[in-house]
């Protein structure tokens, strides 16, 4: 693409075509057609796995523990940013 000046005053050319030219070109049959395919099947690295359950171990939460009310990730309470609210240092 090269480097176009959009500043710059249009040319006269384009601004002086005729009404003729102009529907002969809207006339015109499209020459430019877009040759559309069935799109080929993509196999993803690890596909086959995407039957497989996971399985993760829940750990409870421990009594010294709390869950931040913004953005609900468990922290130790010393991250706690302010005494008695349950909002982390991150999130404060």
């Amino acid at each position: 693409m090269g480097n176009a000046d959009y500043d710059a005053p249009r040319s006269q050319a384009a601004e002086e075509d005729s009404l003729e030219e102009l529907r002969a070109r809207r006339d015109a049959p499209n020459t430019a057609a877009v040759d559309v395919e069935e799109p080929e099947s993509f196999d993803l690295p690890g596909a086959e796995q995407l039957d497989e359950e996971l399985t993760v171990p829940v750990i409870p939460m421990r009594a010294d523990e709390f869950r931040c009310s913004r953005c609900f990730l468990v922290h130790h309470h010393s991250q706690r940013a302010v005494a008695g609210e349950d909002v982390c240092r991150d999130c404060a």
